[in-house]
């Protein structure tokens, strides 16, 4: 981070209320829990390549799922069917 905008943060810190200190600490905080696991996750994946145990890494795949609409349906309901049919 280039020094002046470091310097306009801490001068932006003398304006803030003691509240707002706080939000800013506890964001500070998560990001540098998080900043920390993903260099331990990075440094567990390449020690895991260099050893020779895995030979990729795969990537998880995230699907977005979409909301479902319901339907009405007519007549009885599928577990009244499921459970005339098994007696």
């Amino acid at each position: 981070m280039p020094q002046a905008i470091l310097n306009q943060i801490l001068n932006q810190l003398e304006i803030l209320e003691p509240e707002e200190l706080q939000q800013l600490n506890q964001a500070i905080q998560r990001y540098i829990v998080e900043q920390e696991q993903v260099t331990q996750r990075t440094t567990f994946h390449k020690a895991l390549l260099t050893s020779g145990l895995v030979k990729q890494l795969k990537q998880p795949v995230y699907i977005q799922q979409t909301e479902h609409q319901l339907i009405q349906v007519q007549g009885k309901t599928v577990s009244e069917t499921i459970i005339e049919e098994r007696c």
